[in-house]
């Protein structure tokens, strides 16, 4: 069969379904994935034609696109900040988002940089609610001076995150742990993990707290696509409308108690929950907070310092 053929079979199939833009990056990644072959391919090569073999795995990614499943999750990989991640519906899928949130960090470092030239310690970095590991591994990876440490309820995802910090050979510490229990993630988990006393656990301290928790009211569920909501991690996703930021209040009073003088704490926000997000935070003893919109001009992420 011509590939052209196989590409017109895709915009049948999908395109009341998806944009038919959309259509094309899908087929162009799926050829990419299982062939070998560039989205260029046909521009080059028109009569480009595919075996029966080679024909397989494409239509059984069609088959899952027509029931809505994300394409990550078909091809088992995703793309951030131009690294490669394993993803499955354990984790969430990393989003453009979140990696403005990772540059910002990392931009952050860098300006400082000045004021470190006579500092011989590390960068710690503690990631809250790790997934897929992307935060923790992009930071670590791109600041050389980090020592990443990445917390996360779910064992399912941790086996994720590991294997992609194997993958693009970086050194983080995963631990196992709530935040909503923070006195426990430290004491319990942190002092067996690094052979430490539960004394001296507690009183490991952070330069850099971030974290992208569960945000989505379920109120907002009829907003989420059904691609997102039929098949990621509904732990990952949802809170509950009466009690939207517990999740940022537990981590606010964590970071309070063990950033440095000078640290910083990073979050990805709720959109809608911007000005509510700054009240807590100010409410929790945090200073100098800035609220920034994604690219898609929504409120998105969230510095914030403690004070004195």
């Amino acid at each position: 069969m011509l590939l052209q053929e196989v590409k017109t079979i895709f915009h049948k199939e999908l395109d009341g379904i998806y944009p038919k833009e959309e259509v094309d990056a899908f087929f162009y990644r799926c050829i990419e994935h299982y062939l070998g072959l560039e989205r260029f391919v046909l521009v080059v090569h028109p009569n480009t034609t595919v075996t029966k073999e080679d024909e397989q795995p494409l239509f059984e990614a069609l088959a899952q696109l027509k029931q809505e499943r994300p394409l990550q999750y078909i091809l088992g990989t995703a793309h951030f900040m131009d690294m490669e991640f394993a993803v499955n519906g354990d984790v969430l899928i990393p989003r453009p988002e979140t990696e403005e949130l990772v540059q910002w960090i990392m931009d952050d470092v860098k300006n400082q940089k000045s004021e470190r030239e006579h500092r011989t310690s590390e960068i710690r970095i503690l990631d809250i609610g790790t997934g897929s590991g992307c935060i923790a591994i992009a930071l670590a990876k791109y600041i050389p001076t980090a020592k990443v440490y990445a917390l996360d309820i779910s064992e399912k995802a941790l086996k994720v995150a590991r294997k992609n910090a194997e993958a693009n050979s970086v050194d983080v510490t995963f631990l196992k742990q709530s935040i909503l229990e923070p006195e426990l993630a430290l004491e319990l988990v942190l002092a067996p993990e690094l052979a430490l006393g539960p004394e001296l656990a507690l009183e490991l301290e952070f330069d850099i707290v971030v974290s992208n928790p569960p945000y989505v009211r379920e109120l907002e569920k009829k907003e989420i696509k059904k691609n997102v909501a039929g098949h990621e991690p509904h732990l990952a996703l949802f809170v509950p409308n009466e009690d939207p930021l517990l999740f940022y209040r537990a981590i606010a009073h964590f970071a309070n108690k063990n950033l440095t003088k000078n640290g910083s704490l990073y979050l990805e926000i709720n959109q809608y929950l911007g000005v509510e997000t700054q009240a807590l935070l100010k409410a929790h003893n945090f200073s100098e907070i800035e609220l920034r919109k994604d690219i898609f001009g929504n409120d998105r992420m969230i510095k914030a310092n403690p004070n004195p």
